[in-house]
């Protein structure tokens, strides 16, 4: 690159140093959820569950943030983290926030339920997108195990979403050289 040339990067993070936060990677524990509810009925061997390994890290900005000024080839020009709700009907995040005194939707109703239920599987399907050829290759499963592990993430998403705001952080940084 360029001296004065600019680089932007893009990538999921945390909002905080703490590795165990719910933004560093709840997705990965819901979909262990699903994978050992697939076990349990017989449909996939524990032991490949337990050999599985994601490799998957999400820094927090402080620790992007120190690994460029000790790379030392660039500066930070700008910096934006961003807040990815997995859910677009998040009443807390959408209507409360324009109008604090509007009634929050009973958790037990029939229609958030299958509101929470259709995002589940609207977010099973955008990390099948992402995860279906590393878990096909590892576990050696055909398009049926695929379909129903999916299917099971999706429902377990969507039960999360009933009592959990779910986000994901986007870290977004302008760097010059």
């Amino acid at each position: 690159m360029v001296p004065g040339g600019c680089m932007v990067l893009s990538f999921m993070g945390r909002s905080s140093p703490d590795s165990t936060s719910m933004d560093a990677g709840c997705q990965w524990e819901l979909l262990a959820e699903a994978l050992m509810s697939m076990v349990y009925d017989g449909l996939i061997d524990e032991e490949k569950v337990n050999k599985f390994n994601a490799p998957y890290y999400a820094p927090c900005l402080e620790e992007v943030q120190l690994v460029v000024e000790k790379e030392g080839s660039f500066t930070t020009s700008r910096v934006e983290v961003l807040e990815v709700y997995w859910d677009k009907t998040n009443y807390k995040a959408s209507s409360s926030s324009r109008n604090p005194t509007a009634p929050k939707p009973d958790p037990q109703s029939d229609t958030l339920r299958s509101e929470k239920l259709a995002v589940g599987q609207q977010v099973a399907k955008a990390h099948r997108a992402v995860v279906e050829s590393m878990f096909q290759s590892h576990f050696g499963t055909n398009d049926d195990a695929m379909n129903e592990l999916f299917r099971r993430y999706g429902e377990i998403v969507g039960s999360h979403l009933l009592s959990y705001e779910t986000r994901y952080i986007n870290l977004v940084i302008s760097l010059i050289r």
